[in-house]
């Protein structure tokens, strides 16, 4: 398997330094504009449509999305949909003056995770608007910048606009489970000049909602799920023997769980590391220099490790997601099963995360198998000065002299397939979240109202710039 390297251009290394005071967040108030209220509109409706995998609904929300682009003024024929089993693939083409250049492809994703309603406070699958955020599965993953990047492209087509060349608006629906969406859309598009992806980047807010520095997404860890599986002839619960699968499978899960994989740090994690922490808050700023000068601190590789929105920046993870096993109360397990979900540093195999983690179980009777959903191995994009600067005036219209670094995802994004046919992707979500207010694939779900009116005009202003 290949490994990559990251590379990370000048421009970007110097917009890492351009660092300035940042103003306060917008209120905390449903959107005013009509174009961020269309934005809450489809967001809603979005929501309401439950495209979790199984449930045969992408194609209902392609069709509502469809209908609202056409009554906008794109022609019908430019907008399709290409079912793939129950779920498929939406592509909006917003034509420019010069037909034969390569197109700008703006990408998302319709699909969601699974969401019980027992579970949550309020029902996952009904949009709910309350203390200043829209809550409802799919929120933040990946509704809200699918629903600013339609209202933005409306807008744009209403006001009579017309971009040097086309513009593809592309939707996945399987993002969250085996991609063949994504590999069917990229081989649609792979004409592409260049890829902006909704599902990843965005602004960080401080506890006080205040914005503190914008990333820009160059690259993603490498997602795998291994199986790990048990078994055992079993027998009566009441004489039980010196082997349990359900008891040894929870040894195993815990050993998974405890083991900290070495801290690694990359010329993009570096840069994304010294760019945020000159304005990152007190308790975390100096972790992030450390660790940048010297990634063997291992005071500062505990500070970032105990953040969930910094840990994956630094280090490959593995965790257990989910175990079954048994057949009866009163039986003697036969066999049992978990998952185990890494998040791989780019650079790092697949393999070599298996052989680690069969090292770290140490029990040959477990079975460990790599579980193929889809997904690549991780490949990186130079950062491009146009994006750079489009990506800046669009930002700082809304957050003057904010921050803007490079960032890496800790999850998978649909940018993987394209990145992987050469073609340059990055993430530029325009929301702007607190990181305790994110539960993408969680709880209580949840955007925040005040980053749509901002949102759609932030993805007006990139459009506009990178197809002028």
């Amino acid at each position: 398997m290949r490994k990559t390297k990251v590379a990370v251009s000048t421009a970007l290394a110097a917009s890492a330094l351009l660092l300035a005071a940042a103003p306060a967040c917008a209120a905390d108030d449903a959107p005013v504009t009509p174009a961020g209220k269309e934005a809450l509109a489809i967001l809603k409706e979005a929501i309401e449509t439950p495209t979790v995998a199984g449930r045969g609904q992408v194609p209902k929300l392609a069709a509502s999305l469809k209908a609202r682009l056409v009554a906008a003024g794109f022609a019908e024929g430019d907008v399709t949909f290409t079912p793939l089993g129950e779920t498929g693939y939406f592509t909006a083409r917003y034509p420019g003056r010069d037909r034969k250049a390569k197109p700008l492809v703006v990408i998302a994703h319709m699909d969601v995770v699974e969401a019980k309603p027992s579970d949550w406070e309020r029902d996952p699958f009904k949009a709910v608007i309350e203390n200043g955020y829209v809550f409802g599965r799919g929120a933040r993953d990946n509704k809200g910048d699918l629903s600013m990047i339609v209202a933005a492209v409306m807008e744009l087509k209403r006001a009579g606009w017309v971009p040097a060349r086309d513009i593809v608006i592309g939707f996945s629906g399987d993002e969250e489970t085996q991609m063949a969406t994504t590999r069917a859309m990229a081989d649609a598009l792979s004409n592409a000049a260049l890829v902006l992806n909704g599902d990843s980047g965005g602004g960080e807010l401080d506890t006080g909602g205040k914005p503190f520095v914008y990333s820009i997404q160059a690259g993603e860890k490498t997602y795998a799920d291994y199986t790990l599986s048990l078994t055992d002839p079993g027998g009566h619960s009441s004489r039980p023997g010196a082997t349990n699968p359900i008891a040894a499978m929870g040894a195993a899960a815990d050993k998974v769980w405890t083991y900290k994989f070495p801290v690694q740090l990359s010329p993009l994690t570096k840069a994304y590391l010294e760019g945020s922490a000159k304005v990152a808050p007190a308790d975390v700023a100096p972790a992030m220099r450390a660790f940048a000068a010297d990634p063997n601190d291992a005071a500062a590789a505990a500070t970032l490790s105990a953040r969930r929105e910094y840990v994956g920046v630094i280090r490959t993870t593995c965790v257990p997601t989910m175990i079954k096993g048994g057949h009866a109360p009163n039986a003697l397990p036969q066999s049992v099963e978990a998952n185990i979900n890494c998040r791989i540093f780019p650079g790092t195999t697949r393999a070599s995360v298996q052989a680690t983690l069969a090292g770290v179980i140490g029990d040959p009777a477990i079975k460990i198998a790599f579980k193929d959903n889809g997904t690549l191995e991780s490949i990186e994009s130079p950062l491009r000065p146009d994006v750079l600067a489009a990506v800046e005036k669009a930002v700082h219209e809304r957050a003057p002299g904010l921050a803007i670094v490079p960032g890496m995802s800790a999850g998978a994004t649909d940018s993987m397939h394209f990145r992987a046919k050469g073609i340059p992707a990055f993430g530029v979500s325009a929301s702007f979240m607190r990181a305790e207010d994110s539960f993408s694939h969680g709880l209580n779900e949840r955007l925040p109202l005040a980053t749509l009116d901002p949102g759609v005009k932030q993805w007006e202003s990139l459009l506009k710039s990178l197809a002028k």
